[in-house]
């Protein structure tokens, strides 16, 4: 299946949290698109592998994705090598998609930046014809084929987008996705160990970050992104 975006996160949950809206808003409009998540969060303080899977099959659901797969690579230990890159170039080569949104170049969670490094490489090694790929589900070689545009979401830290989206009327949808990872995020009933994602606080950022995005261009909500090439417009009125 072709695919007009592939939104990458190192974790389940971390498309949601950092492009959510974009996607939800993309898929109105018509737009095919599919998540990859590169791990299972095995090693996240809170919840299972298990229910983890569970959370990522109905986020996927409510966002109306069309396809949401794992790699299963190993959670805190990603690596960007060639064993790594020539898994993700499969992917990218099976959905062929247009854009690639990722993990922010920078974070806290060390994951976070090493899959946004590992995504980017490969989605350049794709383009290159004379790396030879297979994909498991098929017998023909596959033909190599690299994004027009990979993006970059932002994640805990704050950092200076170079492209925000006007996302109002698709934060709604959004925080179902976010929430349907129920054992991640707050629950004054929960009887989890406490981590940096599962207060209030944390949960009531997704909201006012969105707000303050939207506030500096002019809507109610927004999500930045970070770019690798310059964005290129026919007009100046395509900013507007």
């Amino acid at each position: 299946m072709k695919l007009d975006i592939l939104a990458i996160g190192a974790h389940p949950d971390d498309v949601e949290l950092g492009c959510g809206a974009t996607l939800a808003k993309e898929i109105a409009g018509g737009k095919k698109v599919g998540i990859l998540d590169l791990t299972r969060g095995e090693l996240g303080t809170r919840g299972t592998p298990e229910t983890r899977d569970q959370e990522a099959e109905t986020a996927a659901k409510i966002l109306g994705a069309k396809v949401r797969s794992n790699m299963e690579f190993a959670d805190g230990f990603i690596v960007n090598d060639k064993w790594h890159q020539i898994e993700l170039i499969k992917m990218i080569r099976l959905y062929q998609p247009e854009i690639v949104i990722c993990n922010a170049i920078e974070d806290r969670h060390i994951d976070h930046a090493k899959a946004s490094k590992l995504v980017s490489d490969a989605c350049f090694l794709s383009g290159l014809i004379k790396i030879d790929t297979k994909h498991e589900d098929h017998d023909d070689w596959q033909d190599a084929w690299r994004p027009k545009a990979v993006y970059h979401y932002i994640q805990w830290k704050d950092i200076e987008p170079d492209v925000v989206m006007n996302v109002t009327g698709f934060m709604e949808i959004k925080l179902k996705a976010v929430m349907a990872y129920s054992s991640q995020f707050y629950d004054p009933k929960s009887d989890e160990p406490e981590t940096p994602i599962s207060s209030k606080n944390f949960t009531d950022s997704i909201e006012y970050r969105a707000r303050n995005l939207g506030r500096l261009i002019g809507t109610e909500y927004g999500e930045g992104f970070t770019v690798e090439r310059y964005p290129a417009v026919e007009s100046l009125f395509d900013l507007i």
